[in-house]
């Protein structure tokens, strides 16, 4: 499947910048089932200061605010051919041993909720996949989504016990829960081509596992699924945090007003394009 992806960030200041730093995962990679035609970022109001691959091979750009500026405006546009894997991403690469994925986070630290709902699964444990399979079903039964009812700071203890939150919380609840099983699991960050809906999110987060035998593997509990054709990924990271879009700092900016428009669609012959647009927040502190 051929995916189009306009993507434009913007952040306004409501006094004087005179410092600030963002840090961007905007670019996906050509790796784990998909290839990247062409993707380009447009900034207004920051200037590309460095580019690498972080400890999760993630690329990252580093971004400085232009001291002054009365808003910054990321805007990415690309193509990327996608295929469908049945979920399975394949064997572990990059710099983060598997042993990394298997410690807690801030946001993932298993609580006594999260305890309850491992012991809860009527799945042989050693049957990995399957009982993988039932935490996804058990946590999308008890956690409802409910957009606006949590955000990056809240932790997958806090949003099972409330019974509400979105993709980035069923994905931590599911990550938390694996890996008091001693399964590695990881959070990934990117964009999904939703069936006919009109608006989604502007980004969409899911979770993936280490099966032995197939390797990484992705449950998007939110949906129900595992991830298909329909799915780019963009950052993988141990939690929301180290594969969050954009992160970063701006000294001296008051109230930050964020506004996000994404545009996912899919490539048709003849150069027609089905999209569907909509907006979600992303991480940014100012100070």
């Amino acid at each position: 499947m051929l995916l189009t992806v306009t993507h434009t960030t913007r952040y306004a200041f409501a006094d004087s910048v005179t410092h600030g730093l963002q840090r961007l995962r905007l670019k996906p990679k050509s790796t784990h089932g998909q290839e990247v035609i062409e993707w380009d970022m447009d900034l207004s109001g920051a200037k590309r200061e460095a580019e690498y691959d972080d400890q999760h091979h993630n690329h990252t750009e580093l971004v400085s605010i232009e001291p002054g500026v009365p808003e910054v405006v990321v805007t990415c546009r690309g193509t990327v051919r996608t295929m469908d894997n049945n979920g399975v991403t394949g064997q572990h690469t990059g710099h983060m041993p598997l042993w990394c994925f298997l410690r807690p986070t801030p946001l993932t630290r298993a609580g006594n909720r999260v305890r309850s709902l491992v012991a809860s699964i009527g799945v042989d444990r050693h049957d990995t996949l399957n009982y993988l399979h039932a935490l996804s079903h058990a946590i999308a039964e008890q956690v409802e989504y409910l957009p606006g009812t949590t955000d990056v700071t809240t932790t997958a203890e806090q949003s099972l016990t409330a019974g509400q939150g979105v993709c980035q919380d069923h994905a931590h609840i599911f990550i938390s829960a694996g890996r008091l099983l001693d399964i590695p699991m990881r959070y990934v960050g990117g964009y999904l081509l939703m069936d006919e809906k009109v608006e989604q999110e502007a980004g969409h987060g899911w979770a993936e596992a280490y099966v032995q035998g197939l390797g990484w593997v992705g449950f998007d509990i939110s949906n129900a699924i595992c991830p298909d054709e329909r799915y780019i990924r963009v950052a993988t990271g141990c939690d929301y945090s180290e594969a969050a879009p954009v992160t970063g700092i701006a000294i001296g900016a008051g109230e930050t007003q964020l506004d996000v428009h994404l545009s996912v669609g899919q490539k048709m012959l003849g150069g027609q394009q089905q999209s569907s647009p909509g907006g979600q927040q992303q991480q940014m502190q100012g100070r």
